[in-house]
């Protein structure tokens, strides 16, 4: 996983956990909590889950909704 940017919005790269293809997804600076996504590539839905570090950059981890 990457995070770029720090600004209105940040770029952050995820694995999904159903076909493992690597999938660009585009954070809100305010978002955080957890959230179903589905994927681009398979359509599974995963669960994601946004945190932000003490300064304010995204940590994502994302995991199978079964």
């Amino acid at each position: 996983m990457r995070a770029e940017g720090g600004g209105v919005t940040d770029l952050v790269w995820v694995t999904c956990p159903w076909c493992f293809e690597s999938v660009e997804m585009v954070v809100e600076a305010d978002l955080a909590g957890e959230m179903v996504v589905d994927c681009e590539v398979c359509c599974r839905p995963w669960r994601v889950t946004v945190r932000r570090d003490r300064f304010g950059d995204p940590e994502v981890a994302v995991e199978r909704n079964d």
